[in-house]
């Protein structure tokens, strides 16, 4: 669990802003949202699968 350290009068704003901002950084929140349902085994090499190929025809296109 990311933690943050709220300086002395910091607005409540401002540090949950902190916050959400670590949990992105982290990962949390998508991992949250992968965990929200089951997914079966192929359909999770199928997701896997095509994010390889997005990568992949991203990173040869920002190569040219």
């Amino acid at each position: 669990m990311p933690k943050i350290e709220i300086r002395k009068g910091e607005e409540l704003e401002k540090a949950l802003r902190k916050f959400k901002t670590k949990l992105r950084y982290e990962g949390v929140l998508d991992e949250i949202k992968k965990r929200e349902y089951y997914e079966k085994p192929s359909q999770r090499k199928r997701r896997e699968k095509e994010e390889a190929i997005r990568r992949e025809v991203r990173r040869r296109k920002d190569s040219e």
